[in-house]
C-alpha cells in the first residue's frame, strides 16, 4: 500500500472517530437538557426517564440543534414557561461544554 493510501485511510479513520465523538457529545448534551426540562416540569421517575429519551431522540429529526430546541420550547410552553428562548439556548451551550469535558 502506498503512503498516499495510508494517509487517506488515516484521515478517513480520524473523520469517522470525530463524527462518532460529536454524536456522543450531542447525545450527552441532550440528556442533560432533558433532565433540566424534566425537573422544571416536575416529572419524576419513569416519566422523567422517558422524557429524557424523547429529547435525545428529537435530535435525530433534522441536522442541527433546532429540532431539540423546538421540542423543549414547546414542552416548556405547554408547562406555562414563557419567554424562555434565551434560557434554553444558554442551557444548551452550558450542557454542550459539560458534555465535551466528558469526552475530550
Amino acid at each position: 500500500m502506498s503512503s498516499f493510501d495510508d494517509r487517506k485511510k488515516g484521515f478517513e479513520s480520524k473523520f469517522a472517530h470525530d463524527e462518532e465523538t460529536l454524536f456522543k457529545i450531542n447525545a450527552k448534551r441532550n440528556k442533560f437538557l432533558g433532565e433540566w426540562v424534566a425537573d422544571k416540569l416536575k416529572k419524576t421517575d419513569k416519566d422523567k426517564e422517558d422524557y429524557i429519551l424523547e429529547v435525545i431522540k428529537s435530535d435525530m429529526l433534522e441536522p442541527g440543534d433546532d429540532d431539540v430546541f423546538r421540542k423543549v420550547k414547546k414542552d416548556l410552553s405547554e408547562g406555562s414557561f414563557d419567554n424562555i428562548d434565551e434560557e434554553i439556548r444558554n442551557k444548551m451551550n452550558e450542557f454542550m461544554e459539560t458534555a465535551k469535558k466528558a469526552f475530550l
